[in-house]
């Protein structure tokens, strides 16, 4: 498939997605979408791959859906557009295709990440983002319940009544701000945006990815598990990761005191 509204590159075993349409601020449309699609599904059946790193092409990460999409216009006269059909079609595929991904996910926010373009970076395992960028939760400022899994991440990670005032007030979240809440991972200045997201890429891609993926599962898991369920959860996937290659390469680099050599299996 040749994209038109994303780049997808590969740089040894890290897979790069870039939304492209800095014209739009890189905003979703139908096209856009099918091509997620075909770029996510490719990194999911590539066992070279071992993480993911999802930023913005331009100025912008991603300014939420582009209005102007056909599925999603408000005509004169006609019918209302169908917005529950364009969440499920397209958005909510989107954020469990992220959220089950089978390599560690990192979102490089690189400017304003508004509406679903916020949510899509709160998907990914670590956000990162230069001090410049911003987060908007715009919903209500056309009328809208937030989406993309909006309502299910904010209230996780900053507390219901920073959530309540995200979404319901519509203002800019800086970068410097969502870290001090715990939204992010970390805001780091523009100069050293670049250089910091490929450490943290280099990082993840030497890691013992299957592990990685079991902790992001554990913890997703946990808000709705009793402490006796979740500790039942810890011993399956320890069980399992005991069992794994990586297991044993960490434990024989750590008596041999040197750096281990993880292949992700």
């Amino acid at each position: 498939m040749t994209f038109e509204n994303i780049r997808f590159e590969l740089q040894g075993n890290i897979a790069r997605l870039t939304l492209d349409r800095p014209d739009k601020m890189n905003s979703f449309n139908g096209a856009m979408h099918a091509e997620l699609r075909v770029a996510l599904d490719q990194v999911q059946q590539d066992q070279t791959i071992r993480v993911l790193v999802l930023t913005g092409a331009g100025k912008g990460f991603c300014a939420g859906q582009d209005l102007s999409d056909p599925q999603v216009q408000v005509i004169q006269g006609g019918p209302p557009p169908d917005m529950g059909n364009v969440v499920e079609k397209d958005y909510k595929p989107l954020i469990l295709r992220l959220q089950n991904l089978r390599v560690p996910t990192i979102a490089a926010v690189n400017g304003i990440a508004a509406g679903a373009g916020s949510s899509l970076a709160l998907a990914c395992d670590l956000v990162i983002a230069c001090k410049s960028a911003s987060f908007l939760q715009a919903f209500s400022k056309v009328g809208l319940v937030p989406d993309t899994g909006g309502t299910w991440f904010l209230p996780q990670r900053v507390g219901m009544a920073r959530a309540m005032g995200l979404a319901l007030l519509a203002g800019k979240l800086s970068a410097e701000k969502a870290a001090d809440w715990g939204l992010i991972w970390a805001a780091v200045e523009d100069a050293e945006f670049a250089p910091t997201v490929d450490a943290l890429a280099a990082q993840l891609s030497i890691a013992p990815t299957k592990a990685l993926v079991r902790t992001r599962q554990a913890m997703q898991a946990a808000p709705g598990h009793t402490l006796e369920q979740q500790l039942s959860m810890e011993a399956g996937f320890m069980r399992e990761l005991g069992w794994s290659a990586d297991f044993s390469e960490g434990v024989a680099a750590f008596k041999g005191k040197r750096a281990p050599i993880f292949t992700g299996a």
